[in-house]
């Protein structure tokens, strides 16, 4: 008797499991509707419903992905800051020189090249060459122009405002006027010692 007890309690434990396994796995199938599909439970035939009357949303815009607006909200109100700016608002000091190459180097060099000049490796191997940057348009173009162009794209250039932020774009500006810089310096302005070394390279020899 003991055992046909235990026989059927294990039968039913058996069911239960797999009726909460069933259950469980309905959750991951459960019904649902596509945006815009139809639906012949509302009047309109339309599964998307409008938003009630008098409602608000709370969490969209940048802030939306600080832990609801309720921390980060510093550094958001900083990139916020940094994309309204009209001309790069960072000291160009090394440290942002360099995180500006770095980040042209991921970003841009394939098709500007490394001195800026649109001949990358990608624009050789057939995609569209970019203007230089040693162009005179481009050299008297605000710092402004560059960092729309990082944003928003140019021509066939794509957008990378969600992949660059704003801080970091007008890192990239500040290094492409180093590369303009770099080729096109007041040779009189130069420090003393780099003279000297420009002075010491013989016709024909780099340094």
């Amino acid at each position: 008797m003991k055992r046909v007890a235990a026989t059927l309690l294990s039968c039913c434990v058996a069911v239960s499991l797999g009726g909460c396994e069933k259950a469980k796995q309905d959750m991951y199938d459960q019904p649902k509707y596509k945006p815009l599909s139809r639906s012949e439970l509302f009047a309109d035939g339309n599964s998307s419903r409008p938003l009630p009357q008098g409602s608000v949303p709370y969490s969209q815009g940048p802030f939306a992905g600080t832990s609801s607006g309720r921390k980060g909200t510093d550094e958001v109100g900083k990139d916020i800051a940094a994309a309204a700016a009209q001309a790069n608002p960072y000291p160009v000091t090394m440290q942002l020189l360099l995180r500006g190459r770095q980040r042209y180097q991921i970003y841009c060099m394939p098709c500007h090249s490394a001195v800026g000049d649109g001949d990358g490796l990608i624009a050789r191997r057939g995609f569209p060459h970019p203007p230089s940057y040693h162009d005179e348009r481009l050299r008297q173009a605000p710092d402004r122009h560059f960092f729309d162009v990082v944003t928003n794209g140019y021509g066939v250039m794509y957008p990378y405002a969600d992949r660059v932020d704003p801080p970091d774009r007008w890192a990239i500006v500040a290094y492409i006027r180093a590369l303009q810089l770099s080729q096109h310096a007041d040779v009189s302005k130069l420090p003393a010692d780099v003279l000297e070394r420009l002075k010491a390279i013989k016709p024909g020899e780099t340094q």
